[in-house]
């Protein structure tokens, strides 16, 4: 397993309502030079995530075309365990590597109050290989750097007389 850990400086609440809701997924999930539109969330288990992911980025369209892969790409996520403000896990469909068969990916994120914090782990399988490992592992973090950043804007606004 892959281990992640963040803490924002946010209640468990708030992160919650960021990673469960089709308008606060779409403000931070996606890698940089990419953008998310949430197309389906039912938020319980055994309930779909589906959204769609597309390259915006010069850089990111560029790799993606030589991978060999569509700009835009649906991503499905099936709800394992959702525990409001405390656990939420889901597997996703690795259904988008050229030349390898479809399979699942699990994920799980534990969200656990510290004052006026909140410290996020995020437990992750591996994937194929090695190369989409570190691919997950870099994507996963880049998400979580830009939850950060996103926090970090609200409050900066907040602050504001």
């Amino acid at each position: 397993m892959i281990r992640i850990e963040r803490t924002y400086p946010i209640s468990a609440e708030e992160v919650w309502r960021l990673w469960t809701t089709s308008d606060g997924i779409e403000s931070w999930w996606a890698p940089d030079g990419f953008k998310v539109e949430v197309r389906k969330l039912e938020l319980r288990p055994g309930g779909e995530l589906v959204y769609a992911m597309t390259a915006i980025g010069p850089e990111q369209v560029e790799f993606m075309k030589g991978a060999g892969m569509p700009l835009t790409t649906e991503a499905h996520k099936t709800f394992t365990e959702v525990l409001p403000a405390k656990r939420i896990a889901y597997r996703s469909l690795i259904d988008f590597v050229p030349g390898v068969d479809a399979y699942q990916e699990l994920t799980v994120v534990d969200l656990t109050p510290s004052g006026d914090s909140v410290r996020v782990v995020m437990t992750m399988e591996p994937l194929h290989d090695e190369v989409w490992t570190q691919r997950l592992v870099m994507g996963r973090e880049n998400e979580l750097d830009n939850l950060a950043k996103l926090i970090d804007r609200k409050h900066a606004r907040a602050k504001r007389p």
